[in-house]
């Protein structure tokens, strides 16, 4: 079985997903380095740590809320130059070469099997 071909916007959909979810983990890591950072600037002294508390506040909740965005922007972007890219030059040199197997004892996710047409 070869991989001829990758729908463009399939291709970017699919990323753009992954990306999100890869952006909300990075923010919400980026959101606790926030927090702590402004705790320990609020322990430092009284007018430097009112502004590190506030910074991390607004960092905390902007890296949660703009990180996913950014990353499932810039995967979807990625995804499809990949998928587009990928179309060209397999079209020179073939495409992927797959193997599948059916696991043992049913479908893929073990279920029996998944009809492939609708009817």
């Amino acid at each position: 079985m070869i991989l001829q071909r990758i729908g463009v916007l399939s291709g970017a959909k699919v990323f753009g997903a992954l990306y999100a979810g890869m952006g909300l983990i990075v923010g919400c890591i980026f959101s606790l380095i926030a927090m702590v950072q402004g705790a320990i600037l609020g322990a430092a002294s009284s007018e430097l740590g009112e502004m590190g508390g506030v910074f991390g506040m607004l960092f905390g909740v902007g890296a949660i809320i703009l990180f996913p965005i950014f990353y499932g922007v810039m995967g979807f972007l990625v995804g499809a130059l990949g998928a587009f890219i990928y179309n060209l030059v397999s079209g020179f040199v073939g495409g992927l070469e797959l193997t599948m197997a059916e696991k043992p004892g049913g479908g893929a996710l073990g279920m029996g099997s998944i009809p492939t047409t609708m009817g």
